[in-house]
């Protein structure tokens, strides 16, 4: 059996949940070495990027090979085959159709002083998003960090991804034109977030990053953030699910292995359910679905490891569990799903019922793919187009609401020991423009 099974009371449990929570390892030496990766961008500009794209990407570039040219773009989306660009397209549209309801609006009211309040929404100019590439391709996660930015009003959007041996691929160059993006340079890892956040002669920079990597860009995302704005901390994929007995287990099976064949070895997929039958089905029906998977050996790699088909006490006690590990996917495979929604605390996202699976928002429900892992969805939001918004706070007062407001002002000031707050407001209604004397 390749899936382990656990009591939810047994201390083997409480181990492996110690070791879900627990931070991840190694993070001082990966920090190590993105650091001398910023400053050898920030010293030497598209000469360092061009160094770096060959020793850890294995393609040399030139300086006028950095960047992808729009018509490469334009002929990527007519010549991707018709079905392929189709479901292109119709993942563009749906996730463009849920963004713009997430967005906020301008607003402003005058108030019973006589002043008038408001907030200014608008979009931030320039934005850089990460998408992963290299040795494997993912025009879902241009559309999912893209298409939001767009929806938001961003001017420009600038898309960096690791380039391949075997070259561009034409699905991310065909996505990377659906959804608009004005820039796309060929270089990924930690150089291409410090490209994006200092800029080279090539790149200019960004005044936010976003977008899904490694360890070293995550580590990079962290350093630089303060120069620009970033979205947040994404980790490995991590999917649970809650399930009753009436719940399907070559479903169950099929859905756990999805989030498991990422590939980094450290993605999460773990089953809760009261019924021991079914997390013994789960069991078998991963078994023979991994005898003819492409990617099986990922998968072992992830269920010897952060994964488990968890035996728990009853429904309650498992979404006391997942509510603990704040999951990025949370599967409801329930009877009654919606039910017990209320119950949910923390998790990126949650698919509702049997016919729910996570994949089915990675590509194209509408919701962001960009979900907080690593138990920081107890923070932390989806990617939105409200990420790509900035506000301002408006304020005008008026004589009648110094007038009304004014003492306050200045009794609070002088509480905190600031003389010259308090006179800056009594100023404006003295006599003659003069401040009065305390």
């Amino acid at each position: 059996m390749t899936a382990r099974l656990l009591v939810s009371r047994s201390a083997a449990f409480r181990r492996f949940l110690e070791s879900i929570l627990a931070p991840p390892a190694g993070r001082d030496e990966i920090d190590r070495q993105v650091a001398a990766i910023i400053r050898a961008v920030r010293g030497g500009g598209d000469r360092a990027l061009i160094s770096l794209t060959a020793k850890y990407d294995r393609v040399r570039l030139t300086r006028a090979r950095l960047r992808v040219a729009k018509s490469a773009l334009v002929a990527a989306r007519r010549d991707l085959a018709p079905a392929e660009r189709r479901a292109l397209e119709l993942a563009a549209r749906r996730i463009a159709q849920f963004h713009r309801r997430t967005l906020a609006h301008s607003f402003h009211y005058r108030d019973r002083s006589g002043m008038r309040l408001g907030q200014l929404v608008s979009p931030i100019q320039r934005v850089g998003i990460y998408v992963p590439g290299g040795q494997g391709a993912y025009p879902s996660s241009l559309l999912m960090n893209a298409i939001p930015a767009r929806v938001a009003g961003v001017r420009e959007i600038v898309m960096v991804s690791p380039p391949s041996p075997a070259g561009d691929n034409p699905a991310v160059l065909a996505a990377a034109e659906i959804a608009g993006v004005d820039e796309f340079y060929r270089v990924g890892g930690a150089q291409a977030v410090a490209a994006l956040a200092y800029g080279t002669a090539s790149i200019r920079p960004v005044d936010k990053i976003v977008g899904p990597g490694n360890a070293w860009v995550q580590a990079a995302k962290r350093m630089v953030y303060g120069t620009v704005d970033i979205d947040k901390m994404a980790g490995p994929s991590e999917v649970m699910v809650i399930a009753d007995r009436a719940a399907n287990p070559d479903w169950i099976a099929a859905d756990l292995i999805a989030q498991a064949e990422h590939g980094s070895g450290d993605e999460s997929a773990i089953l809760l359910t009261p019924s021991r039958a079914l997390a013994e089905k789960v069991a078998a029906a991963i078994d023979v679905a991994l005898a003819d998977l492409p990617r099986a050996a990922a998968v072992r790699r992830v269920l010897k490891g952060r994964s488990a088909l968890v035996i728990v006490e009853d429904l309650a006690e498992a979404f006391s569990i997942a509510n603990r590990v704040a999951p990025e996917h949370l599967e409801l495979e329930l009877e009654h799903p919606r039910r017990w929604l209320g119950r949910v605390e923390a998790a990126g996202a949650v698919f509702l019922g049997a016919m729910s699976p996570a994949p089915l928002g990675d590509y194209l429900a509408g919701p962001n793919h960009v979900l907080p892992t690593g138990g920081s969805a107890r923070f932390a939001s989806p990617l939105g187009a409200y990420d790509f918004l900035k506000r301002t706070s408006i304020i005008e007062g008026s004589a009648g609401a110094l007038k009304r407001l004014g003492p306050a002002v200045a009794r609070l000031a002088r509480m905190e020991g600031f003389e010259g707050h308090a006179r800056a407001v009594e100023i404006r209604s003295a006599p003659k423009g003069r401040a009065r004397k305390r």
